[in-house]
């Protein structure tokens, strides 16, 4: 039987100082890092707290009733995510999320999501902005939500079966408050509703076509990603890693697929859709997604940006060190320095963990060095 060790590490405090160039140019809207990637998405951590305890994120052999969150002075306010995320845009950032912990615990959320609906992107568009929650709260927060301009949402959800999603949240959660909050959220108009389900070979897999059967149909896109080993304390292990292409086998075997196009640059997910009788996609039935950064990284086309709770940069979901942008918002920097420190941030990213996983030495992928999920968001 496999030992699972869960590292006691806190890697909140480790950043790097934010410098401000002499000369500070102004954002173009056309960022490049070292291997060509452009600056178009930023996920924005809104709080280190999630009301669950899911064994892959915040297990609760670390997250237990003594462990020391961020008190509410370190995080970011409304108002300096709004003016971050308005360099940001200015910089080419076309897409928001806002991620956790579990966002939705942030008191007034609907308020912050109200100021970034109203921003504008390079191009002078309204942005794309997004959240992602365990729809504990959702169904009674998705009209707030809906009215205050948010444009999608994707809820976490890893087993249709009560009993086995009891056991992954490990609060005793029900499957039915997560399914009202879905339900809620498309009865107040959202259409676009994605379900993520992390798989993890053993504990959760035989869910896989479950979940297909139920959201099959129902306009909501249903997304497998391989258990990765993000963060310290997950205890990761190769074993319980699914790959995807076994799990597009196993929905194969009961429902036609056909491969689609990406919907974006760097979108994450490879996307296939349910098929009808003659072999072709049916939009009323829906596609589904897979989400491979285990056994097929996506780092090439990579455009995302991480903003932690406490206002640090991280450029790779597998990071150590982020650069911290809160001392220079606190410390009275203009907007103009902001942008200039966070140029060349961008503009010398070389990350590609995932690609070059499986060359790395193993004190290279040690888990004690990397931030965790919970922390920066998914």
């Amino acid at each position: 039987m496999a030992v699972r060790v869960i590292p006691l590490v806190d890697q909140r405090t480790a950043a790097l100082s934010a410098a401000v160039p002499r000369l500070c140019a102004s954002p173009t809207g056309h960022l490049l890092d070292q291997l060509g990637r452009p600056l178009r998405d930023l996920r924005i951590s809104v709080t280190d707290r999630c009301n669950f305890r899911c064994q892959y994120c915040m297990p609760k052999e670390v997250f237990d009733k003594d462990y020391t969150y961020l008190p509410h002075s370190a995080l970011l306010s409304f108002e300096e995510i709004t003016r971050l995320a308005r360099i940001f845009l200015a910089h080419g950032v076309h897409k928001i999320r806002l991620t956790g912990g579990e966002p939705l615990l942030r008191k007034n959320l609907e308020a912050l999501v109200a100021q970034l609906a109203a921003l504008r992107t390079a191009e002078g568009l309204a942005p794309d902005v997004t959240l992602t929650t365990n729809a504990s709260l959702l169904a009674r927060k998705a009209r707030a939500l809906k009215d205050a301009g948010l444009n999608r949402l994707t809820v976490s959800l890893d087993a249709l079966d009560d009993a086995v999603f009891r056991r992954m949240n490990d609060v005793d959660f029900a499957v039915t408050d997560v399914l009202k909050g879905i339900e809620t959220a498309q009865a107040v108009g959202f259409e676009r509703i994605k379900v993520n389900m992390v798989v993890q070979r053993g504990t959760n897999d035989d869910q896989i076509l479950p979940m297909a059967r139920f959201f099959r149909g129902t306009g909501v896109t249903l997304r497998f990603i391989e258990y990765m080993d993000v963060g310290a304390t997950n205890g990761w292990c190769m074993d319980e890693v699914l790959p995807s292409s076994q799990v597009r086998e196993r929905l194969q075997a009961e429902f036609p697929l056909v491969a689609l196009a990406p919907g974006s640059t760097g979108e994450t997910a490879a996307r296939w859709g349910h098929a009808n009788a003659l072999g072709e996609y049916d939009p009323a039935l829906g596609e589904v997604g897979f989400i491979s950064s285990v056994t097929e990284a996506f780092c090439h086309d990579c455009n995302r940006a991480r903003l932690s709770t406490e206002g640090k940069l991280y450029l790779c979901l597998f990071a150590s060190q982020g650069w911290d942008l809160r001392s220079l918002l606190r410390a009275g920097a203009s907007d103009a320095e902001l942008a200039g420190a966070i140029a060349p941030m961008w503009q010398q990213r070389s990350d590609q963990y995932s690609q070059l996983r499986s060359s790395l030495p193993p004190s290279s992928a040690s888990p004690g060095k990397r931030i965790e999920m919970s922390y920066i968001g998914g």
